[in-house]
């Protein structure tokens, strides 16, 4: 089986409720009639394979990719009021529910949640975990410039944990993103360096050790970490400040409580990362359908490693069945 954990989708129902509930995104459309989401510092090209689940079903059976584990992506509902993020987190989680329904297996949704607003956010894993049974859910890296670790996001930590919680922290506009508005650096770095940042935060500040049953996903391979990660325990060791709130070295917790999707198609940093966490914790990705995600360059990347048949096999899509439940 080869499921593919790090990939987005765009509900028509989210894109169609965006003025009427009067959106900070502007929506325009290029030349090929694809719509184009502006957001702050950014814009994503919707191609038919981020709208048309049909289609996109089509790309999946061609390339041999049994499950998708769909999500939303940048720019997130955290960017509006409450109120606009909270009707659109349940628009996108109940059109997630009823793509799964129809389409059996094929997909297993990450919930999207509206982030900007603790206690709603609360509200909505409940409901997407609870009833509508979705297979994890999405995190971004910081919200409106609130890192993860912030005590005001525990109660949302609390309740994944009572429910051995899946959370997937995917990148978003970037602290010190003025630094990055040339050449795509947002994206090609920044979006890197932001998970990277995130992740430490959340085992230093403690996060990841008071919340033990939560199982984390970094895209993009960790950002930076299975790299940084020995500079990280010599913080440890070093500074008091990086010992406040954990007992064991960070790589203790970068190991047991976070995988790493596969958005790195270099056999080089692929390795280093299974090297450092073991095959057991890497998910293929692909980031499909954006203009530099590729479902046949992670099939070819992880089918070049010079790893066993069976740790292949689990990096394919075995570990991330056994993770979300997947039949």
């Amino acid at each position: 089986m080869i499921v593919d954990v790090h990939n987005h989708f765009y509900p028509p129902e989210y894109l169609a409720a965006l003025e009427p509930l009067g959106s900070t995104i502007k929506v325009t459309h290029d030349a090929d009639g694809n719509p184009l989401v502006h957001y702050p510092g950014d814009y994503n090209v919707l191609v038919k394979g981020h709208r048309d689940i049909a289609y996109r079903q089509t790309v999946l059976d061609a390339e041999g990719v049994d499950v998708q584990a769909i999500s939303l992506t940048t720019p997130g509902t955290h960017i509006e009021t409450p109120p606009v993020a909270a009707a659109l987190a349940t628009i996108t989680n109940d059109a997630f529910a009823r793509i799964r329904d129809e389409r059996g297996a094929r997909f297993a949704p990450l919930a999207t949640l509206p982030l900007c607003d603790p206690k709603a956010s609360v509200a909505e894993y409940l409901r997407a975990t609870d009833q509508l049974k979705l297979a994890g859910t999405m995190l971004f890296s910081n919200v409106n410039g609130v890192g993860l670790d912030d005590e005001r996001f525990w109660p949302l930590y609390e309740a994944a944990n009572d429910r051995d919680g899946v959370l997937m922290i995917h990148p978003t506009y970037p602290v010190g993103v003025e630094a990055m508005t040339e050449y795509w650096l947002m994206p090609l770095n920044g979006f890197l360096f932001d998970t990277t940042l995130a992740a430490s935060k959340l085992v230093f500040s403690g996060v990841v050790k008071r919340y033990p049953r939560i199982q984390w996903i970094l895209g993009h391979l960790g950002g930076t970490i299975p790299y940084l990660a020995e500079r990280l325990d010599r913080g440890y060791r070093a500074f008091a400040d990086c010992r406040k709130h954990i007992d064991e070295p960070p790589t203790a917790y970068l190991k047991r409580h976070f995988y790493y999707d596969t958005v790195n198609f270099s056999q080089g940093p692929l390795k280093l990362a299974i090297e450092f966490a073991g095959a057991g914790r890497i998910l293929a990705g692909s980031d499909y359908p954006h203009q530099i995600g590729s479902i046949p360059l992670m099939l070819e990347a992880l089918r070049a490693l010079p790893i066993t048949e069976e740790q292949r096999t689990g990096i394919l899509g075995g570990n991330a069945k056994a993770l979300l439940g997947i039949k």
